[in-house]
């Protein structure tokens, strides 16, 4: 499969609510999201300090110095959507469910087919 045909990963049906205000759920999800990747992003920028302090480089003044060319900045945009994609995935599952009618009651329809089966 090539990184263009990707699987759609949605789970349908009702998803437990956790907290009682409108839309703080989606915002949690949001928040750990970037939680996520900034704890991993604090690590490998932990390590990168590390292994050049080992090796007695300076990178303050180079990265400020550092000019990406094209290429680079196309693979940084494309990782950018793909991280906005991961942190408005709830959203967009959402809004897309909506599109298309889900609901509980149709949830609860197709339990209930199913179980007659």
């Amino acid at each position: 499969m090539s990184d263009k045909e990707r699987l759609k990963r949605t789970v349908r049906g009702r998803r437990p609510e956790f907290y009682p205000t409108a839309g703080m759920d989606q915002a949690m999800s949001m928040i750990m999201v970037l939680a996520q990747e900034f704890t991993v992003m604090h690590d490998r920028m932990d390590t990168i300090e590390r292994i050049a302090a080992s090796k007695n480089m300076v990178l303050p003044q180079e990265i400020e110095d550092y000019a990406p060319d094209q290429s680079v900045l196309e693979a940084r945009e494309i990782w950018r959507q793909e991280f906005f994609e991961r942190l408005f995935y709830l959203l967009h599952q959402q809004a897309a469910e909506a599109a298309e009618g889900d609901s509980a009651e149709r949830f609860e329809e197709m339990l209930t087919s199913i179980a007659a089966q």
